[in-house]
């Protein structure tokens, strides 16, 4: 990052979103993005724009952008999932989180996806997942260890 105060206050914001306080992030974000608007800094801006303002058509276009400015960068994906869990949007927030992971390891993504409690494929997968007789075979395949 070129501008050493823009690095500062995302620093100050990374920090910020760990401990999980957004409203100090935006914050930061903005005024980080004001001096520098690195796609790192819009990513996570976005992802506090859609948490604390709830501007998630925004947030969505501004990590996208981020993306496509540095599409191997793990970031701008748990960001991008985050944002879709806020929308209540939960298979393409796993979908961007296991696009994350394709570019490497990133802890916070795989903590996302455990915290989601992804469950296995139904039995007949032809049926719907809540159809009686996948619910019976998927109870009798859990109790025999089959699956």
């Amino acid at each position: 990052m070129a501008n050493p105060e823009a690095e500062k206050f995302c620093e100050e914001g990374i920090k910020a979103v760990n401990s999980r306080n957004t409203l100090v992030a935006l914050l930061a974000f903005e005024k980080a993005a004001q001096l520098a608007p690195t796609p790192v800094i819009c990513s996570y801006l976005a992802y506090c724009l859609a948490k604390e303002r709830g501007a998630i058509k925004k947030a969505v276009i501004l990590c996208n952008e981020a993306i496509f400015a540095e599409p191997r960068n793990t970031v701008h994906y748990l960001n991008l999932g985050r944002i879709y869990l806020l929308a209540k949007k939960k298979q393409q927030a796993i979908d961007t989180f296991r696009k994350g992971l394709k570019f490497g390891k990133n802890q916070q993504i795989v903590k996302e996806l455990n915290a989601l409690g992804l469950r296995k494929e139904p039995v007949f997968s032809f049926l719907a997942r809540e159809n009686v007789v996948n619910r019976l075979f998927g109870i009798l395949y859990k109790k025999f260890g089959l699956r």
